[in-house]
């Protein structure tokens, strides 16, 4: 689990720019904005944003029913507190399904545990390092599905080496050209897993899916959803 400690540090880390600091001082929220239906279908083919709609309307998504299943156990003064902390995390929850279409990850359970590798090596959350850690034992060629390992581990290379997502802009960065947006942040195309889902569909029985605890997380993914 992330340390409150931690957590703080992140804040920090997440407002040193002049744009997460912009971002912090305004503590703009995007559950609401992601749910409007009228705004996201302002957005023009090709954009991040048409991107964005078609892969949560495709998948029966939302940020808002992301927001419930975090809630899942918690008191109600607990809900949006007004806190700075709880701020950046319920922006990270927010933003989750949009680092989907940036970084070309599907919700198949291969595609969930690259894109947590990628995250963990954005934000170091040990939450994230522990699922990834469990693909990695439990995936692989020994368990029958060629190229688990290599493509959670090229999940993890691109993280480190794409721009710091947390601290964007992501009203400004939906209007951006997907491919623009991407090449301008440094992500790389998720070849290794792409080449995953082309052999196969990976099996519900999969050592992958069982290893994840995603909610919502599907079996399969067709090869369209992550080019």
């Amino acid at each position: 689990m992330t340390t409150p400690r931690a957590c703080y540090v992140k804040y920090i880390i997440a407002i040193a720019g002049p744009t997460g600091a912009r971002l912090a001082y305004e503590h703009v929220e995007l559950e609401a904005r992601l749910m409007d239906d009228a705004w996201l279908d302002g957005f023009a083919d090709g954009t991040v944003g048409a991107a964005y709609r078609a892969f949560v309307r495709g998948e029966r998504l939302s940020a808002g029913g992301l927001a419930q299943v975090s809630k899942a156990g918690l008191r109600a003064d607990q809900h949006d507190q007004p806190d700075p902390v709880a701020w950046y995390g319920r922006r990270m929850r927010d933003i989750h399904d949009l680092w989907h279409v940036l970084t070309g990850y599907g919700r198949d359970p291969l595609g969930e545990a690259s894109l947590v590798a990628f995250s963990y090596s954005q934000t170091r959350g040990l939450g994230w390092l522990a699922i990834a850690l469990g693909v990695l034992v439990k995936g692989g060629v020994a368990h029958g599905v060629r190229g688990v390992r290599r493509a959670v581990i090229e999940g993890f290379r691109h993280g480190r080496v794409a721009a710091w997502l947390p601290g964007l802009d992501y009203e400004k960065l939906m209007a951006l050209p997907l491919d623009l947006a991407r090449a301008e942040l440094g992500i790389r195309p998720p070849t290794r897993y792409q080449a995953v889902v082309a052999r196969a569909l990976l099996p519900c029985s999969s050592p992958v899916s069982s290893t994840l605890s995603i909610s919502g997380a599907r079996c399969g993914s067709a090869v369209a959803r992550v080019s």
